[in-house]
Order: structure tokens, then C-alpha cells, then sequence
């Protein structure tokens, strides 16, 4: 490549990167909204799955001609239908025989055959829809198929994942694929140098995770400062552009968790302020705040994560007050300080929001069970677990910049995506991203038997029940796969485990580095996994021959979580491409979804039951189905409330 070729591609990223910065993304409100919903629903229509499923099957006819084809015509054919994609001039005909092209450059480069089913998942995912398609069915193939023609036609395209090993796995196995049709791909991950960085964003396909790319983009912000133009930025900055050119399409797996379940995170790029000289003070909040009497001195709202103090509560913190201390020069100072200190003693629990990983609070995610070592809580929270924990007590940090995964995936000029479960947020996709869901049917009928939910009145009773369904199952040879919400509630059945001799692993945020090989172990006959909520995803558990004809992978969930299609994606890792499998619910009404969203239901309940197993029982049931629709009214609220505030930041405050 020459230099003036290269200062080209240069000033092109900064172009395309100032021009997604000024993409507006206001969500449409009234009338406006009526309108946009009517024309998705018109565009749906051309599209819908009967449509799709008749174009993957005009697609399968093309088979045989593709696949006789030497290897150099089949070369011609890539080159030609590329250049219709990158001129925009790619017909409807055109589309459908560059994906049965893609599908026999598959074939060839991993020996895998797309069925017409992932036919009908790609062309989805090109007509910018999320695409269900249950575990197993081969959504990294569907994604490699739908990959290249989106790269031909917007010029880069990320494709995203939920971990670093996801994104490096999928991209070193689908760039045969890539190559073959012309194109340069590579993976983003934690380690890489900012030249190694600027080489892979350059390249027509990256694989990546949302923490990763979303950083990236925002450190070209926080560079480019408030240039209006490309030119004016180039002036700037010279030959050193920006890292991400621009944001043109992207392609996301696991769309529910990331899309919906993360999309309300905020992406922070921080620097730590001078040596922290509040450490004393944060100290002191939590030896008063361990003094004080709950209801008397204060309230707590567990499922808000608040506190809130009461009149005699702030008569003790304003005594406080005259002390010859800077910190707690005021009354409101103190109070803010006790206040984080009662929030993180009363509503952040070890094992569940966080863990102590080598002397330092660690966040875990609550939805997937990782680690986020590279996170921390704002406004002295972070600083109040530590010094909860008498750990030293770090310095907090200053927000240079920061902005919402869902704020982000809404720039891009293109998105679809693909899951395991969308259709349960088909609403809010629509709404959000303006994307509409279709079911892909699945290659093979499934036949997983799901047994009727359990009820308990005591988490000690569904505790037991637990284990002996577990031994019950391993006793007869059948794999099980055992899910928990949090890594305390696994290692709390663990040890259960370990007491009754039953040999098993463990799959938590301690074990993540061995995920992969846990996961692929979970198939063999009498294998007892437990597992988090990240249970693998992206991962297949795929059976033997002799567990398979012991009826297959048999999976416990001990606990309903707040969204039922998370409920969803666990159940759906047994049975998978036809395989048999069963699957069971365990519940009590000490869970956390009822002790959160429907406490005193809960207890009513609980204190009229004269049985320690409710199942059965309707009443019980219908305080854990109002209680996990409180927990999805609730969460949708958090991620309105940040759509608004995102659009109030664009409208007001539209440079980083």
C-alpha cells in the first residue's frame, strides 16, 4: 500500500467516524412513532418468515449447479457478485445466488452444509432482522453466511459476541470463509496494542464484544473532541486517525443478552484522580452505618438498590457534623456517604453482585456470572463495597466520557442479530432498534421433555429436592446440567453435592477460564455440571452416543430469574438438533425474584402453606409469574429511562 493510499483509508475512517457521531437516533414519539411502526410493519411484510423460508429454498435449488462448479469458476462467481454488492447494484436474484455462492465456499473451507433452515436465518439477519433460533440449530454458520454479503455491501461489518474467547474462537474458524470471498476479518480482544487495534478495525469483517469495540469508539471520541467536520479533524490530528472507521453495520450473537439484557450499561472511559483522600471517610460511613437500627434509622428498597434515611436516622448524621473532619463538614455529606455505606451493606451481596478476586472487589455480572474485573461502580459505591469488605479502599475516578451499549448499537447504519431467544422482547426490539424478530423453525422437531415446575415454601426443602433429583439422574447414567443465578448458589449446592460423594464441576465467574472444556464435557454419560447463568453460551453441548440413548442431557434450573426467556436459554441447552433431553424447574418462595417483586405475597403465602412442597398449588404459581412480570416491568422502565436520557444527551450535549 502506498502513503497516499494509506492516508486515504485514514481520512476515510475519520469521515465515516465523524459521520456516525452525528447520526440522530431520537426515538420518535406520538404521531411520529405511529407512523415509523407502520412502515416497519409494511417492510416486515416483504419479509416475513413464509417469505424467507421460500427464498431459502430457491436458494437450496441453486445447490447443484454451485456445487459443480470448479474451483476457479466458483472464484469468478465470488468476484462478480462482489462487485455488485460494493456498486449497490446487487438484484433480488443476485442476493439469493451469492448466498448459495457463501454456502458452498462453507462447505469446501469447514465441510459444514447449511440447511435450509440457517438459509432462512441469513437471509434474515441480511434483511436486518433478529433471528430466534434455539440452541444448537448453528447460528456461527448462519452468522458466516450472512457475514460476507453485508461486508460486500456496507464495507465493514463487526460482528458481536458476549466474551473475548467467543469473538477469537468464531473468527479464526469462519476466516477461511471471509477469505475465500475476498475478504480480510480478525478478532478484537483485551490484550491487543492500539496499532494491532488500528490494523483489525481495518479489516472488512471484526469480531469482537460490545465492552471492547464500544471502548475503542469512544477513545476516537474523547480524541476527536468537538471537530465538526473530517476536514477540521485531519487538521487536528493528522495522520494518526481514529481507531473505529465509523460504525456501518454489525452483526449480533447472543442479541437478548446484548442488546436487551446489556444494553443499558453504561461504557465508561475514566482516569483515576489524585491519591484518594477520602479513604477515612468511607471507612467511617461504614462503622456508622453498622450502628445504626434498620426501619428506625433507615428503609431499605432492595429491589431499587436504595436506601433511604429516616427522621431519626438524619438527627444521628447531623450530630455528626460539628467534628472537626472535612469530609463530614455538612450533614449532607455525611448522610451521602452512610447512605452508599447502607447500600452496599444491605443491597450488594458477596457472591451474587461481586466477588473478592486477589484482594480486590470484582463485579459480576448478573446475567452471564463473568467476572468484569475492568469495572467499578460510580459515586463512591465501588470505594463503599471496599471499605465493607476492610479491603484498602481505592481511588475513585474521573467520567471522561461514557455512553449506553444501547445508545451505541442504535448508530450503526445496520443491525440485525441472532439468539436463542428474542421473542419475548420482539416489542422492545421493535421499539429500540426498530427490528423486527423472526422465529426460524428448527432443523428437527424438538423433543425435550420439560416437567412441570416445582414449588417450595423453604429454600431448604427445594435445596433437597435438588440434589436428589440430581442423584436420582445420575444414578441412571444421564448427563445433568444444574443452573444457578449466582456463584454463591452454586458453591452452595457444590458443597451439597461433595457431602453425597457425587463427582461434578463447577462452571462459575471462578472457573471461566475452563468454560469451553467444562461445557464439552457436559454431554458424557453421568456428568454433573453446575453452571451459572452463562452456561457455556455460544458453546454446544453435544451428547455420546450411549448418553443420548439414556435419554440425553437433563437440565435443572434451581431458580426462576426475572426474565423468562433467560429461563428460556438455559432449558434450551438440552435437546438440541432432535436429541432427546428433559428439563425441570425448582422454586421457593425464598427466592430472590419473590424476597424482591412480591415480599409480602410471598410470606402470606409461605405462613398459610402446611406443606414444605407447594407444587400444585395455583396461588404459588401466580406469585412467581406476578413477580417475574414485576421484574420485566421494572427492567424495561431502567432501559426507557436510559433511551431518554441518551436522547437528552444527543439533543444537548451532542460532542463527547
Amino acid at each position: 500500500m502506498t502513503a497516499a493510499d494509506a492516508s486515504l483509508n485514514r481520512y476515510h475512517a475519520l469521515f465515516e467516524a465523524v459521520r456516525a457521531r452525528k447520526r440522530s437516533v431520537q426515538t420518535l414519539k406520538g404521531a411520529d412513532q405511529l407512523v415509523a411502526w407502520g412502515a416497519l410493519k409494511l417492510r416486515q411484510r416483504r419479509s416475513r418468515l413464509a417469505v424467507l423460508m421460500q427464498w431459502a429454498e430457491a436458494v437450496d435449488l441453486l445447490a447443484p449447479e454451485i456445487r459443480s462448479l470448479p474451483e476457479t469458476a466458483l472464484d469468478a462467481q465470488i468476484d462478480e457478485l462482489r462487485g455488485a454488492f460494493v456498486r449497490g447494484r446487487a438484484s433480488h436474484g443476485q442476493v439469493l445466488r451469492a448466498l448459495a455462492v457463501v454456502r458452498e465456499v462453507a462447505s469446501r473451507a469447514t465441510g459444514e452444509e447449511a440447511y435450509v433452515v440457517q438459509l432462512a436465518g441469513a437471509l434474515a439477519l441480511v434483511h436486518g432482522r433478529i433471528a430466534e433460533m434455539v440452541t444448537g440449530e448453528g447460528k456461527t454458520l448462519t452468522g458466516s453466511l450472512a457475514a460476507p454479503l453485508l461486508a460486500w455491501r456496507h464495507r465493514h461489518v463487526h460482528v458481536f459476541t458476549v466474551n473475548d474467547y467467543l469473538a477469537e474462537r468464531d473468527e479464526q474458524s469462519r476466516s477461511r470463509i471471509y477469505r475465500r470471498c475476498g475478504l480480510t476479518s480478525g478478532a478484537i480482544t483485551q490484550d491487543l496494542s492500539p496499532q494491532q487495534r488500528a490494523d483489525i478495525y481495518s479489516r472488512s469483517i471484526v469480531h469482537g464484544t460490545p465492552k471492547q469495540i464500544t471502548a475503542d469508539y469512544l477513545r476516537d471520541q474523547i480524541s476527536l473532541g468537538r471537530i465538526e467536520s473530517a476536514w477540521s479533524g485531519w487538521q487536528k490530528l493528522g495522520s494518526s486517525g481514529p481507531l473505529v472507521p465509523g460504525l456501518q453495520a454489525c452483526l449480533v450473537d447472543e442479541a437478548d443478552a446484548v442488546l436487551i439484557d446489556e444494553g443499558v450499561t453504561p461504557l465508561i472511559i475514566a482516569r483515576s484522580r489524585r491519591e484518594d483522600e477520602m479513604s477515612h471517610a468511607y471507612m467511617k460511613a461504614r462503622d456508622v452505618s453498622r450502628e445504626l437500627d434498620p426501619e428506625k434509622h433507615y428503609t431499605v428498597d432492595a429491589m431499587r438498590k436504595r436506601v433511604k434515611l429516616t427522621t431519626a436516622g438524619r438527627a444521628v448524621l447531623a450530630s455528626m457534623a460539628a467534628e472537626d473532619d472535612e469530609q463530614w463538614a455538612t450533614a449532607r455529606r455525611g448522610e451521602e456517604l452512610v447512605r452508599q455505606a447502607l447500600v452496599a451493606q444491605c443491597c450488594y451481596i458477596r457472591g451474587q453482585q461481586y466477588e473478592i478476586v486477589d484482594g480486590r472487589v470484582v463485579i459480576v455480572d448478573e446475567y452471564t456470572g463473568r467476572f468484569l474485573p475492568d469495572r467499578s461502580w460510580e459515586h463512591g459505591l465501588h470505594q463503599s463495597v471496599e471499605a465493607k469488605e476492610d479491603l484498602e479502599v481505592t481511588a475513585d475516578r474521573e467520567t471522561l466520557a461514557r455512553l449506553s451499549f444501547q445508545r451505541f448499537f442504535r448508530s450503526y447504519k445496520f443491525l440485525c442479530g441472532m439468539t436463542g431467544t428474542a421473542a419475548d422482547s420482539a416489542g422492545e426490539m421493535e421499539r429500540v432498534y426498530g427490528r423486527p424478530v423472526t422465529v426460524i423453525p428448527t432443523n428437527k422437531p424438538v423433543i425435550r421433555e420439560q416437567e412441570s415446575t416445582r414449588y417450595f415454601r423453604g429454600a431448604d426443602a427445594k435445596w433437597a429436592a435438588i440434589v436428589e433429583r440430581i442423584r436420582s439422574e445420575h444414578e441412571s447414567g444421564r448427563p445433568v446440567l444444574v443452573g444457578t443465578r449466582s456463584v454463591e448458589a452454586s458453591q452452595l449446592l457444590s458443597e451439597r453435592l461433595e457431602v453425597l460423594g457425587l463427582k461434578h464441576s463447577v462452571l462459575n465467574a471462578h472457573h471461566h477460564e475452563e468454560e469451553a472444556e467444562l461445557i464439552a464435557q457436559a454431554g458424557h454419560v453421568g456428568a454433573i455440571t453446575v453452571a451459572t447463568n452463562m452456561a457455556g453460551r455460544g458453546t454446544d453441548i453435544k451428547l455420546t452416543p450411549e448418553s443420548r440413548r439414556l435419554g440425553g442431557l437433563f437440565v435443572v434450573l434451581t431458580e426462576i430469574h426475572g426474565a423468562r426467556r433467560v429461563d428460556r436459554q438455559f432449558i434450551g441447552r438440552a435437546g438440541r438438533q432432535g436429541d432427546p433431553g428433559g428439563a425441570q424447574i425448582f422454586a421457593s418462595l425464598e427466592d430472590e425474584l419473590v424476597t424482591k417483586y412480591a415480599p409480602n405475597l410471598g410470606e402470606i403465602v409461605a405462613s398459610r402453606a402446611n406443606y414444605d412442597e407447594l407444587t400444585g398449588s395455583r396461588i404459588s404459581e401466580r406469585v412467581f409469574k406476578m413477580a417475574q412480570s414485576r421484574s420485566e416491568a421494572r427492567d424495561r422502565r431502567g432501559r426507557t429511562q436510559v433511551m431518554r436520557q441518551d436522547d437528552w444527551v444527543d439533543r444537548y450535549m451532542p460532542s463527547v
